[in-house]
């Protein structure tokens, strides 16, 4: 019988928990039994297919989590002041939780929950890209740009590539400016 209190969530939960004090690569069924307090082979009552699965459940987990808080930063807002508040929060995110963030896949998988998870975060960028007019191949195109520097300025800073003294917070406002006068002259948009 499984113990009272644990199922796939709560696994999914100590699993996150692990990540986040020590990292992905500590990530094992022995390490997430002993946080749950179980013997490891109780794991397998909830999460059937091993490490491997374990794995899964722990992207999916995070790609929906960033997607709530992206898609919550952006509500209410539109054009600029979206792009500003996605960037914004796409970077809160991941210095928030740098390791968890850091275990994130970035290339895609032929799993069907992980792609329905990579899907949605997608779609809130293809929502704050609609106050620009894009549509069809420029808003890929224009996704895959705000993917990229999202991305790129989350990893940098999470891996402490910027050691300068001036404030990363200067620079991620720099980067967003750059970004939405990009956005504003976009092959294929309108303007304001």
């Amino acid at each position: 019988m499984a113990r009272a209190g644990l199922s796939p969530t709560a696994v999914v939960d100590h699993a996150l928990d692990l990540i986040d004090a020590q990292g992905a690569e500590t990530l094992t069924l022995a390490a997430v039994a002993a946080r749950a307090g179980v013997a490891t082979p109780s794991l397998y009552k909830h999460v059937a297919g091993g490490l491997p699965e374990l794995r899964r459940l722990v992207a999916v987990r995070t790609l929906d989590d960033l997607t709530d808080h992206l898609a919550a930063a952006v509500l209410g807002h539109s054009r600029d002041e979206a792009v500003a508040a996605l960037l914004t929060a796409y970077a809160g995110y991941a210095t928030g939780f740098p390791r968890r963030y850091a275990a994130l896949p970035q290339a895609p998988d032929p799993d069907p929950e992980l792609t329905a998870a990579g899907e949605r975060l997608v779609n809130v960028l293809f929502a704050v890209l609609r106050g620009y007019g894009l549509e069809g191949s420029e808003a890929v195109h224009a996704a895959r740009t705000l993917r990229a520097v999202a991305h790129g300025y989350a990893s940098l800073t999470t891996a402490g590539a910027f050691q300068l003294a001036e404030g990363r917070d200067v620079t991620l406002e720099r980067l967003i400016g750059v970004v939405v006068d990009g956005l504003a002259d976009w092959p294929g948009g309108r303007t304001a």
